[in-house]
């Protein structure tokens, strides 16, 4: 099969298109034709090598990691899926990687594909869907009367983490530029800061909670807008302490994330409030939820640029240049 290798680390020029096996399914797994491959900023971030500390891998590594497509075989231990059925999941994380003509899916990571989203469109949502929920749901544990700040609203965690805070009740701040406040508005964000003309930290009072999205130091200055008993869940890091135990680290890379957090978690608890690092995890029974959500019309996918399995380099490329509405997909198969 075709699939889109990282044969070695040094970014995107080092990934190229190559002939493999299928992958050899184990007996929780489905062998899986990917239809369509969600992208995301972790996947031309691995190529250079961000990511090896605490995302090691087997070089060389089929790239990608969400996916919709069609079941072509199950494992013996595969109960909820049969050869045939649509699914949408998220495979990050995991040995394989979803640029490729087929992949192997735990059973445990998979979801049945919402019937009234194309391909295209269930690709699009596993890891930006997934990393909202954990957030929000999980960490946050956001709900009807509080207030939450989304940065980056026009882009592809953005969009669908502002619909999700909306359903779960929350009232929703976002920044965005001029161009894309009436998109951020679309979805249902409350407030709008125009980056281009004002800072959220001046702008914002009192909320209970921020999604940290963008590199620098942005959330550092974001805590601002914390209200005593807010959090600050960060996407982009720096990783903490409770991130290498939940990975088993040993007890160097416990020490190095402990003072590569210090100082975030200090300036959060001089606000008594709370810092945590996500590192977003594969999960069929939430990307269910998810999905139902999205069968309702209650969130909805956005969708910036779709381009062939061909130019999925230049996805990455496109992607990578931080100026997309929503997310990029790759297609592979027409229907």
């Amino acid at each position: 099969m075709k699939a889109l290798l990282l044969k070695r680390y040094g970014g995107l020029n080092k990934v190229e298109f190559a002939e493999i096996p299928r992958p050899a399914i184990q007996p929780d797994e489905m062998l899986v034709q990917v239809h369509a491959a969600g992208l995301n900023p972790i996947d031309y971030m691995i190529p250079k090598g961000t990511f090896k500390p605490i995302l090691p891998l087997r070089l060389p590594h089929v790239l990608g990691s969400d996916l919709a497509g069609i079941v072509v075989e199950v494992g013996s231990q595969v109960t909820r899926f049969k050869p045939g059925d649509a699914v949408f999941a998220s495979i990050f994380d995991l040995p394989g990687g979803s640029l490729a003509e087929f992949a192997a899916v735990p059973e445990r990571a998979a979801a049945p594909k919402p019937a009234n989203l194309s391909f295209v469109e269930a690709a699009s949502i596993p890891m930006v869907g997934l990393t909202s929920w954990q957030a929000m749901q999980e960490r946050m544990q956001l709900g009807p009367g509080q207030k939450v700040f989304i940065p980056a609203g026009s882009g592809g965690i953005g969009t669908f983490a502002i619909q999700l805070a909306k359903y779960l009740g929350a009232s929703v701040a976002t920044s965005t530029s001029s161009g894309n406040v009436a998109l951020v508005r679309s979805l249902g964000a409350d407030q709008v800061v125009d980056y281009t003309q004002d800072k959220a930290e001046q702008v914002l009072r009192d909320y209970d909670g921020i999604l940290g999205t963008l590199r620098g130091d942005a959330l550092e200055k974001s805590l601002a807008i914390l209200k005593p008993g807010g959090k600050a869940v960060s996407l982009i890091g720096p990783p903490d302490a409770a991130f290498a135990r939940a990975r088993g680290m040993n007890f160097v890379m416990k020490t190095v994330f402990s003072l590569l957090s210090a100082g975030i978690i200090r300036r959060a608890r001089q606000r008594d409030a709370t810092y945590a690092f996500l590192f977003v995890r594969p999960d069929g029974g939430q990307l269910a939820a998810i999905g139902a959500l999205l069968a309702a019309g209650q969130v909805r996918p956005v969708i910036d640029r779709v381009f062939s399995f061909a130019q999925a380099k230049d996805g990455l490329a496109y992607l990578k240049q931080g100026r997309a509405k929503g997310k990029v997909v790759v297609q592979l198969q027409s229907a």
